[in-house]
């Protein structure tokens, strides 16, 4: 079979008595959930600002959403539940505050520092910020863990391009060409990356109708979500529309799940792959869906796109998630001694280029609401806090 096996791990970077209780990956998982960065993920969000409301998605419930289905998945497909699910758990925690439109600041503050990518913050997280164990930074996760955090999206180098090529933060890492970047990721690595996409695909559908951004009707025109919306409304014409749309959104996320699981045995049943290590040799992904599904999938983004992600009420808000990042920024690479400890100490010795991704670790951990309010703190001068 070609599922990842536990038993066949290629270790941690640190060497560590094995647990008598968890495997490997039971164990990664354990460290993702016990860690500052994956509880910091309850006040981040990707679209709404936690403070606009208790019901919007976290991306700590996404995350929880994320890891369900990719549970599900791998159950059916015969793969690690345990590897999926804390790849799942972990891919969000190297996110900033505010979404989408706090890392395209972030990375423009970093600019003239090699920017700033989510991705590589993530493996920066779990393998140096977090402080947690004695013996090592990071969380020392298993190699498994790490390759398929830093290649979910698919392989990190190819003919063109080389590590040199790399965010900073995958460079700096010693080991970061052991992870064999150009291959592709493990298959369970591959399965919590598409169930990111079932996920946020019909929570922002959810969210959008909550949030006022859009409606049901203007939703009937879209390919498999009209359909679906649309056989609900026959089938409980009584029902009202927030009750719909949970019943639309559970039937959408079988939908996408079935269609992964089809279109992943047929890759299977062509390509033979015997081994996990031939899953990542292969030259192409082999979890994914049909292309069908793929092409209706990205006339849903675009209407997602248009109608949530440049509603004016989601632009206002991303301007000021924009302004208050680069005051942050701005202050604490100017004035370092305004940081807290341990932060202040290193930022305060550093050159420049240091110091900014010393701002740059400080600022990606923060909460939506912390941010807010250490933005408070440092520019309201009505404030003495």
């Amino acid at each position: 079979m070609f599922a990842t096996r536990h038993e066949d791990s290629r270790g941690r970077y640190h060497d560590e008595a094995p647990s008598a209780t968890r495997t490997p990956f039971q164990r990664d998982r354990d460290r993702i959930i016990h860690s500052t960065a994956f509880r910091r993920l309850k006040q981040k969000t990707q679209v709404f600002v936690a403070h606009e409301g208790d019901h919007f998605r976290t991306r700590l419930t996404h995350s929880l959403e994320v890891a369900q289905i990719a549970r599900s998945i791998s159950r059916t497909l015969g793969l690690d539940e345990d590897l999926a699910e804390a790849m799942a758990l972990a891919h969000d925690i190297g996110h900033p505050p505010f979404g989408h439109a706090g890392e395209d600041q972030l990375d423009a503050c970093m600019e003239p520092y090699e920017g700033f990518d989510h991705n590589a913050q993530t493996l920066r997280v779990v393998t140096r910020l977090e402080k947690r164990y004695p013996n090592f930074d990071g969380l020392n996760l298993t190699w498994e863990m790490l390759e398929g955090l830093v290649k979910h999206n698919g392989p990190l180098i190819d003919a063109d391009t080389s590590v040199a090529d790399l965010p900073a933060a995958f460079r700096e890492f010693s080991r970061i060409e052991d992870l064999e970047l150009d291959q592709y990721a493990g298959p369970e690595a591959q399965v919590a990356a598409l169930s990111d996409d079932i996920a946020y695909n019909n929570h922002d559908i959810d969210d959008g109708i909550a949030a006022g951004l859009f409606t049901i009707q203007e939703l009937m025109e879209l390919p498999i979500v009209g359909d679906v919306f649309r056989g609900v409304k026959i089938e409980f014409p009584h029902l009202s529309d927030r009750m719909v749309t949970y019943e639309a959104v559970r039937q959408l996320i079988g939908i996408w799940i079935n269609d992964l699981v089809d279109e992943t045995r047929r890759r299977v049943k062509r390509l033979q792959p015997g081994s996990a290590a031939e899953v990542r040799a292969l030259g192409e992904p082999l979890v994914g869906f049909s292309e069908e599904l793929a092409d209706k999938q990205r006339a849903l983004r675009a209407f997602l796109f248009e109608r949530m992600y440049k509603h004016y009420k989601v632009n206002r808000m991303r301007s000021k998630a924009k302004r208050i990042l680069v005051e942050l920024f701005d202050s604490f690479t100017a004035e370092p001694q305004t940081l807290p400890a341990p932060w202040r100490q290193d930022a305060t010795q550093a050159d420049a280029f240091r110091r900014a991704r010393i701002v740059c670790d400080y600022i990606a951990g923060m909460t939506d609401g912390y941010a807010i309010e250490e933005h408070r703190r440092l520019c309201d001068l009505t404030s003495l806090a």
